[in-house]
């Protein structure tokens, strides 16, 4: 069994020590084999504040994570510095995560890959290029298909709620029409601090085959939405015939995650 742990919309800077301590102590007794860190890192993309997740991603390493996958979301762009925004937007972003604004991960159980939906001229929307979405297809198209096959971009492919159409990722549907037909099974994300499973084949009809949306909410920041807690996502993957994902949301309570509720999905 492979294990994948998401982590997302962390905004170091509003981040609530109790809750780092809890996540660390998480992977202490849990580890994965890959950490997917779905954007948006700090809350104001200052250096102090994409150095205090470089070191808790190293803890996290230190811990019982074997590999990290990182893509950067809006809040990791400048705001109010508009030189540094429209001159050097993922300056402090690339000197603590690299220059690879959209890595890729593979390995015998699943092709994971990173896309940056952000850009500096938007203030928080989402896009999804036409380059894009044929990188995708091609990547996926030297893909083994038995492989669980994911997208990781900052931004929602699907809503759960009427409030949030407007916060999807322009070129959405586009794009999954095309990836449904080069075999994609997940896309994942963030951006709305708000946690779901949900099969985007509802929103999206005529979609080839079901791709399922899996939201992660905000893990570590004060940041909260509603009632929502501080969430992460764990994903387990099968390879015994038919692929099989069970998607775990963990939640905080009482300074511990514990597991919340879990989702069984098939191809």
């Amino acid at each position: 069994m492979t294990t994948l742990l998401q982590i997302s919309d962390t905004h170091f800077g509003t981040e609530l020590p109790e809750v780092v301590r809890a996540m660390e102590e998480h992977v202490r007794e849990h580890g994965a084999d890959l950490l997917v860190f779905s954007g948006d890192i700090t809350q104001r993309a200052r250096r102090g504040q994409f150095a205090d997740a470089q070191a808790f991603v190293r803890r996290l390493e230190g811990l019982g994570v074997a590999r990290t996958l990182v893509i950067p979301g809006n809040h990791d762009i400048p705001l109010y510095n508009l030189f540094a925004r429209f001159l050097t937007p993922y300056r402090n972003y690339r000197r603590h995560f690299g220059d690879d604004l959209e890595p890729t991960f593979e390995n015998e159980h699943m092709l994971v890959i990173g896309l940056n939906t952000t850009h500096p001229r938007r203030h928080k929307d989402g896009l999804v290029t036409a380059k894009q979405v044929d990188t995708v297809c091609e990547r996926l198209a030297r893909s083994d298909a038995g492989k669980v096959r994911i997208v990781v971009a900052h931004q929602p492919f699907g809503a759960m709620v009427l409030s949030d159409l407007s916060n999807l990722q322009h070129g959405a549907d586009a794009a999954l029409h095309r990836w449904a037909d080069a075999g994609l099974d997940l896309v994942m994300g963030g951006h709305i601090h708000l946690p779901y499973v949900l099969p985007l084949s509802k929103q999206y009809p005529g979609l080839s085959r079901e791709i399922w949306m899996v939201q992660s909410g905000t893990t570590l920041s004060s940041r909260l939405r509603g009632t929502s807690p501080n969430s992460f996502n764990r994903l387990r993957l099968k390879r015994e015939g038919d692929k099989h994902v069970c998607v775990e949301r963990w939640d905080l309570l009482d300074g511990r995650f514990v597991p919340g509720s879990h989702f069984n999905l098939h191809w």
